[in-house]
Order: C-alpha cells, then sequence, then structure tokens
C-alpha cells in the first residue's frame, strides 16, 4: 500500500485535530473573562454606598436576647439601633435563685422557728428594651463589606419571677411543712456599652453582625454587671 496517502490522512486528520483545539481555546478565552457592569457589581455589594446613605436596617438577633432589631445608618460612620426581645432567662437562674431571700413577701417573714427553703422558681416573662448609638469604621482590609463598631446605650427589663418554696412553721423535723408560692415583678434599667462588626458583602441587601455588650444594673441591682451578646441578620434599605 503507498505511503503517500497514508501521510496526507494523518497530516490532514492532525490539522483538524489542531484547529478544533485553538478554535475550543479561543472561544474560550474570549467567554472565560466576565467584564461585571456596574449594576452587576451593584447586586454583589448592593448596599452602604457612600452617596446613598441614610440607610435602614430591620431584622433580628440571637442569644442573650432574642431581639427584632432596628438600625439606622444616618452617614457612613454614625448609627442609631433599637433593639427588642426577650432575654435569655436560663442564664441568670443561679443571679435570680440568689434574690430568692430578698423576695420573700413580708407575710411570710422568718420569726423564730420558722423556716422558708426555696425549692425552684421560673421566670414567666423577661423583656427587655434597648437603644444604643454607634460609631462605624472600615475595615476592607481584613474582608471587603467588613465594618467594625463601638457604641454606648440604654437598657431597660421587666421580669416576672415565681418561686416556690417549703413553709415549715417550727423546727419541729416531723413537721413535714407547707408548699407554696409567691411571685414578683423586677423593673430596672441601666447603660450598655458594646463592640461588634457587620458584613454586608452578600448577593442579597442583608447585613450579619455578631456583638457583645456589657450591661450595668443602676436602679434595682446598682452595680450588677451582665455580659450580654448574639448574633443576627438585618434586611436593608
Amino acid at each position: 500500500m503507498p505511503k503517500t496517502p497514508i501521510l496526507l490522512g494523518i497530516l490532514f486528520i492532525t490539522g483538524i485535530s489542531a484547529y478544533s483545539q485553538v478554535t475550543k481555546s479561543a472561544r474560550s478565552a474570549r467567554y472565560g473573562a466576565l467584564k461585571v457592569s456596574r449594576g452587576k457589581a451593584l447586586i454583589m455589594c448592593p448596599i452602604f454606598e457612600e452617596s446613598k446613605y441614610p440607610y435602614q436596617g430591620i431584622g433580628f438577633k440571637v442569644g442573650d436576647p432574642f431581639a427584632f432589631t432596628y438600625k439606622f445608618y444616618p452617614t457612613k460612620h454614625w448609627a442609631f439601633a433599637v433593639d427588642a426581645g426577650k432575654a435569655a432567662s436560663g442564664l441568670y437562674n443561679k443571679y435570680y435563685r440568689g434574690n430568692f431571700d430578698a423576695y420573700i413577701p413580708d407575710t411570710l417573714s422568718q420569726g423564730s422557728g420558722q423556716n422558708i427553703q426555696y425549692l425552684a422558681h421560673r421566670v414567666p416573662a423577661d423583656w427587655f428594651l434597648e437603644a444604643k448609638f454607634l460609631y462605624q469604621w472600615d475595615a476592607e482590609k481584613i474582608s471587603k463589606g467588613l465594618q467594625l463598631y463601638a457604641g454606648a446605650g440604654w437598657q431597660w427589663r421587666n421580669t416576672s419571677l415565681e418561686y416556690s418554696y417549703l413553709y415549715n412553721p417550727s423546727n419541729n423535723p416531723n413537721d413535714l411543712g407547707t408548699n407554696g408560692q409567691f411571685t414578683r415583678n423586677r423593673f430596672t434599667f441601666g447603660p450598655v456599652v458594646l463592640v461588634g462588626f457587620e458584613y454586608s458583602y452578600f448577593t442579597l441587601p442583608i447585613s450579619a453582625f455578631i456583638e457583645v455588650e456589657m450591661f450595668t444594673d443602676t436602679f434595682l441591682d446598682p452595680g450588677y454587671q451582665r455580659f450580654q451578646g448574639g448574633v443576627g441578620l438585618r434586611y436593608i434599605f
């Protein structure tokens, strides 16, 4: 069989293959690098453009407390937030247990030979309201869309407590005593200071945040302090 036709056939097939590869590579080069328009860029990072303040945000926070949250951003660096919700009562069990003796009603005041023992307590309601002013600054050197913030504010708390107790009118060990309950409503308030960060580089107009607060009671139990904090999301508009 002559070798020339065979060689021509191999060269033809090789040429077709090479052309096909070059064509595919050219198409890949043409479509591989996408040019992002300004409209598309806004979709990728749609909020907190300096020229478009003020912004507002509504959302929720989980932790201590669980709260619905509203935030107003009048300028790039200043913001005002209001949170309202329910405290994580389980984190305060030791504190509420320690208040039992102070909350015993006068009608059960321990006299000679009387004995009142704590049995348990529950918290039917533990609500709070908080308002705070914040200063924010960019941390894009760490991550695009990241802001750090710090601030101060004021917190109001209203808690309903229900205590169960064992009452023994005498020191006689054969007297089993009687069970009883009483309730207390405690309202207090005080300042908070906080730090946190907010991240907003999403494909939706939302921001995620984490913050830690220090609450100081100045009314009902002056000097009592408690760390609080949580994580949350806000829809920005």
